[in-house]
């Protein structure tokens, strides 16, 4: 969620591309009120609104965060913010979200290779970028990406390090890394919004019209073909449809984002806050859940939702959290090595034969 900005140099410094960050909040909108909605998916309206927005706002952070890792490499320094990034917020909350079970149940289970709850993005995201080196020499890396996703579908992969998930979503993340500044610009006419606005309310009729009839594990990217009922043909068809229609409303909903600052520009770039932290007031609202199933509680979560999500990227949430989300964690690191550069000196005596050498 929270990545380093696009590398689009303004003289000395690297401006954000507001685009980016408006398209960020707003879909973490999208997952903090569909996280709310879930479990009141008994009315008919959250269910079709669900299923919409699982749809493609998973995938529009994997784009992004493809996007944004195009210059990741195996340096030192990439490879400490990975670390401080991912990996050790990714034990925090691991542990963090296994306490409330602890607390409730008496029971407390911890598997750093199973990632429990939201953590799974973490894992993935963390084992996309470090496969990014791999994807940027193959000649066609969508295509390969794609050839796994659907191979995995016909797989039990385990739950070990979200493995249908990191598979299965793979092409998004690829995708993301072939994308260039030059391939936005394309969204940002009127024309594109135009059409992306088209597209979002269509998918919006569709998934109104199908929410029933579709199951909904096909969403979740948890499980394979067999798991959720189909043969591995049709189950292959169904995965490439989803693939499809994903990486369209990505399209589509990019187009259709602000393309200058706003007031929620600025929150955009914290959006790993609000998604890490908000799981716990998810928890806590399911707890009320009778009271919730009806259409007015429907949209006093989803109104709930946007709020959270704002109030969660702000300053003080961020200087309250930052030693979990973003730890620093320099003391654990030696210091940077340089190469030492050395020079060769050429005699040009030992480019001869030896045999001429002992002429003189």
């Amino acid at each position: 969620m929270t990545v380093t900005a696009p590398d689009r140099p303004t003289g000395a410094a690297v401006a954000r591309d507001p685009l980016l960050d408006n398209a960020k909040f707003l879909a973490m909108v999208l997952v903090v009120s569909g996280h709310l909605v879930e479990d009141l998916r008994d009315v008919p309206a959250a269910h079709a609104l669900y299923f919409f927005v699982y749809l493609f706002h998973m995938p529009l952070f994997i784009v992004v965060s493809g996007y944004l890792s195009r210059n990741f490499t195996f340096s030192p320094g990439k490879a400490r913010k990975l670390i401080s990034g991912l990996a050790v917020p990714y034990v925090i909350f691991e542990v963090a979200y296994s306490l409330p079970r602890l607390f409730l149940y008496g029971k407390l289970e911890i598997s750093l290779l199973d990632p429990y709850y939201l953590t799974w993005f973490l894992m993935s995201l963390f084992l996309w970028r470090l496969s990014t080196p791999v994807w940027q020499q193959l000649r066609h890396p969508l295509v390969v990406a794609v050839g796994l996703s659907l191979l995995s579908g016909t797989s039990a992969l385990p739950d070990e390090l979200s493995m249908n998930r990191t598979f299965g979503l793979l092409p998004f993340y690829v995708l993301g890394l072939m994308l260039t500044p030059e391939h936005l610009d394309l969204l940002r006419g009127r024309r594109a919004r135009i059409a992306g606005a088209a597209v979002l309310a269509t998918a919006l009729a569709g998934a109104f019209a199908v929410h029933r009839l579709v199951p909904t594990e096909w969403i979740r990217w948890r499980h394979a073909n067999h798991q959720i009922g189909v043969d591995d043909l049709t189950g292959t068809l169904i995965r490439l449809a989803m693939l499809a229609a994903g990486a369209l409303l990505v399209a589509a909903f990019l187009a259709v984002t602000p393309r200058r600052r706003t007031w929620f520009t600025g929150l955009g770039a914290a959006t790993m806050y609000a998604y890490l932290l908000h799981g716990f007031v998810v928890k806590v609202a399911e707890r009320f859940h009778d009271a919730l199933v009806n259409p007015l509680g429907v949209a006093a979560m989803a109104a709930s939702g946007a709020v959270l999500a704002a109030l969660l990227c702000t300053s003080p949430v961020r200087r309250a959290f930052r030693w979990a989300v973003e730890p620093d964690v320099s003391w654990a690191f030696t210091r940077l090595r340089r190469p030492v550069k050395t020079k060769v000196r050429h005699d040009m005596t030992e480019l001869l034969p030896r045999a001429h050498r002992s002429v003189r």
